[in-house]
C-alpha cells in the first residue's frame, strides 16, 4: 500500500488498514496508547513514519491472539477490572505481552519499567498491576 511520506505508522494502521484497536492519544509518543510491535519490539506508532516499516513485521493488538481468542493477559485485565474505559488498554497489553515474552516472572521494577510512559486517563494503574500479578501466579 502506498501512503504519503508524512504518514505515521499509526495513521497507516488506523486510516489505511482500518484497524482501530491501536489508539491515538497524545500523538507525540508520551501516552503509550499507540504501542505496536515492530519486528517484535514495542514502539510508539505515532513516532514511526510509515515509510520506515518496509520489510518489517508490524503486530497490532488485533494480531496478538489467534482466531479472536483472548491472550491470558487480556483475560487477566478483564478479571482484575483493569479495562475501565479501554482507551489505553491496547498499549498496556502490547507492552505487557512484550514483558512476559522476555521474562515470564518479572519483578516489580521490570513491570514499572515496561509500563513507564503509559498513561491511563482513568487512573487504573492499581488494577493493571493486579492483572500482571494474577497472571504471574497463574490465576
Amino acid at each position: 500500500m502506498e501512503v504519503p511520506s508524512y504518514w505515521s505508522l499509526l495513521r497507516l494502521i488506523r486510516e489505511g488498514l482500518k484497524l482501530t484497536g491501536t489508539k491515538q492519544g497524545c500523538g507525540v509518543g508520551e501516552c503509550g496508547s499507540c504501542v505496536v510491535w515492530l519486528d517484535g519490539v514495542p514502539v510508539r506508532s505515532c513516532l514511526v513514519l510509515a515509510v520506515e516499516i518496509d520489510g518489517k513485521e508490524v503486530t497490532t493488538i488485533e494480531g496478538v491472539a489467534p482466531y479472536g481468542e483472548l491472550t491470558p493477559l487480556q483475560e487477566a485485565f478483564i478479571s482484575a477490572g483493569a479495562i475501565q474505559c479501554g482507551f489505553c488498554i491496547p498499549g498496556f497489553i502490547m507492552a505487557g505481552l512484550s514483558l512476559f515474552y522476555r521474562n515470564p516472572n518479572p519483578k516489580e521494577e521490570e513491570i514499572n519499567e515496561a509500563f513507564s510512559g503509559h498513561l491511563c486517563r482513568c487512573g487504573n494503574y492499581k488494577n493493571v498491576k493486579l492483572a500482571i500479578k494474577a497472571l504471574q501466579k497463574g490465576e
